[in-house]
């Protein structure tokens, strides 16, 4: 059958002229189908319109083909299908019926590149306004790895973080089909991530550029491309956004570089956030010479701490803790081995409790614990006689041996007190009971006069 309008001219027209019968049988195709769907026109001639129609398409497609073939317009109708190649064309139809020859007529406009830059638009939006909403960075990333899924294939991807002090680099982020999250280790054990970190460039690798050996990929199975992106913040390189394809779907090209790398401008913004808010949150709540909870978290953590326990009817302890002679060490050692010693107290005093327990610092040498969950006060008296076992050993500050002990005082919820500063003051008289007695030793407040030395 011979098409409806002079060959010469159709040859011309950038939309595909098409010409199928009613089961969708391809009796004819301009030249320009080859552009838009990747097959010859040759290729083409006896096979089903239909088949070519992506999956998702297919329904509303059939529906729109029994539509004209019953006489109706189509003007506008759009779907994509899948080329040649694999890749998506997306397509804007008109189509008629031509009742004497028992054919559609329709017209194919390629509107690919506009619904890229569409969804670029959208995707660049989205991720725009995750980063700068961003509280939880691992959140954030899973939010951008969805995204940018939308516009190219992003079944593996990855965030890597540098961590300059130690030159190790680490995975907050990492899904991959083919092998999981790499444990955090110096930075150069991985080559790829290290290149692009250290050199700040974007680095796209192809099957015919991949190195015969990559560290990194030693023991798993190798991705055909390989697509990493540096994360510049104001203070250097802090990471790098990677894509990994073990297909040839995964085809990483300019534009996806240029995809990725405005993605990495505001990842490594929101980075930078988050980690400035944390280090305000570590300033405000932490001490910074010990690093344990400060004052004001402390008192937050025992008034929740308050509330479980009258809600779950078990006990509260609190042990004060005061260093006997502290002021010694300063004046014959200077306040340098003050500080250190405090620190060494502080990691000892971590060594005696559960991770659920808190150990804070008040200020200047004194220390407090909080325990929760107890069903009985042997459990404070056990974690106290713990502290002055430990106590026994010299501290070592910088080659020397200095001892030092502690004066204990114990405050148990309910008996007590039923507030937070009830029962700190409690906990504070009973420390000072043990520091008259000579140091070295518990005292319970609940229990008058009652001590245990460490002696």
């Amino acid at each position: 059958m011979t098409p409806l309008a002079h060959p010469n001219i159709v040859d011309l027209i950038l939309d595909a002229v098409c010409i199928v019968k009613a089961d969708s049988s391809i009796v004819y195709v301009s030249p320009a189908f080859e552009r838009i769907f990747g097959y010859a026109p040759e290729e083409v001639i006896g096979r089903r319109m239909l088949d070519m129609v992506h999956p998702d398409d297919l329904a509303a497609t059939e529906r729109q083909a029994q539509h004209v073939t019953e006489g109706q317009l189509q003007l506008h109708f759009e779907n994509h299908y899948v080329r040649k190649d694999g890749q998506i064309a997306h397509i804007r139809w008109t189509a008629r019926w031509v009742a004497d020859r028992q054919v559609r007529l329709a017209v194919a406009h390629d509107i690919t590149e506009r619904k890229h830059t569409e969804a670029l638009h959208a995707a660049i939006y989205s991720i725009s306004e995750a980063a700068q909403a961003a509280e939880d960075l691992v959140t954030l990333f899973a939010q951008i790895h969805q995204t940018i899924g939308t516009l190219l294939p992003a079944s593996n991807f990855s965030v890597a973080l540098h961590d300059r002090l130690h030159d190790t680099v680490s995975f907050p982020y990492h899904v991959n089909e083919r092998h999981p999250a790499p444990a955090p280790r110096s930075l150069d054990a991985d080559a790829l991530c290290s290149h692009v970190i250290r050199s700040g460039q974007t680095l796209l690798l192809t099957p015919d550029s991949l190195p015969p050996t990559a560290p990194h990929m030693a023991t798993a199975p190798r991705p055909l491309y390989w697509l990493g992106v540096p994360l510049h913040a104001q203070a250097g390189v802090v990471g790098a956004l990677v894509l990994q394809g073990y297909s040839e779907e995964a085809r990483y090209g300019d534009r996806d570089k240029e995809l990725l790398q405005f993605v990495s401008t505001q990842v490594a913004s929101a980075i930078e956030r988050t980690q400035m808010r944390k280090r305000l949150q570590q300033m405000a709540q932490y001490d910074q010479l010990t690093h344990l909870p400060n004052r004001q978290l402390f008192l937050d953590r025992l008034k929740t701490a308050l509330a479980r326990a009258q809600r779950d009817q078990t006990l509260l302890s609190l042990l004060f803790i005061d260093l006997d002679r502290f002021k010694q060490v300063n004046d014959t050692l200077g306040h340098a081995m003050g500080d250190l010693l405090l620190q060494r107290v502080a990691q000892r005093l971590l060594e005696c409790v559960r991770a659920s327990d808190t150990v804070a610092r008040l200020g200047g040498d004194e220390f407090v614990v909080l325990l929760e969950s107890g069903h009985a006060a042997e459990q404070a008296t056990a974690v106290a006689e713990k502290i002055l076992a430990t106590f026994t050993q010299p501290f070592d500050l910088d080659g020397q041996q200095v001892p030092m002990w502690p004066s204990i005082g114990i405050a148990i919820y309910p008996d007590d007190g039923g507030d937070e500063s009830l029962l700190l003051s409690h906990a504070d008289a009973a420390m000072y009971l043990s520091k008259k007695g000579g140091g070295n030793q518990v005292h319970m407040a609940s229990v008058p006069g009652h001590a245990q030395s460490g002696a």
